[in-house]
């Protein structure tokens, strides 16, 4: 695939940025190399390369999702708070529908 300046000026236009023609001409052979790497980056053997998220092994550190019972430092007051809902349904705060 290759971009002209035409392509240019179009894809400026889209993203609503002013060029001039000196910038466009200096863009195109920029877009053109950008093109060719992603080119050569779809030729890449990856058969038998596991998806990876990071080049490192991460491991997420999760809690015990448990409910504090304190009523000084949150948890337990469910019924508390939802006395001063205007609409409570199921225990959970009712709102009105907004996609009809």
């Amino acid at each position: 695939m290759s971009v002209d300046s035409k392509t240019v000026k179009k894809i400026a236009s889209l993203a609503r940025i002013h060029m001039d023609d000196a910038e466009v001409e200096a863009l195109v052979p920029e877009l053109n190399n950008i093109l060719g790497w992603v080119e050569q980056l779809g030729e890449v053997d990856v058969s038998g390369v596991e998806p990876m998220t990071a080049v490192i092994p991460n491991k997420l550190r999760l809690r015990d999702d448990v409910i504090n019972a304190d009523p000084l430092t949150g948890g337990g007051v469910r019924d508390k708070v939802l006395a001063n809902a205007p609409v409570a349904e199921h225990g959970f705060f009712g709102v009105p529908k907004v996609i009809e």
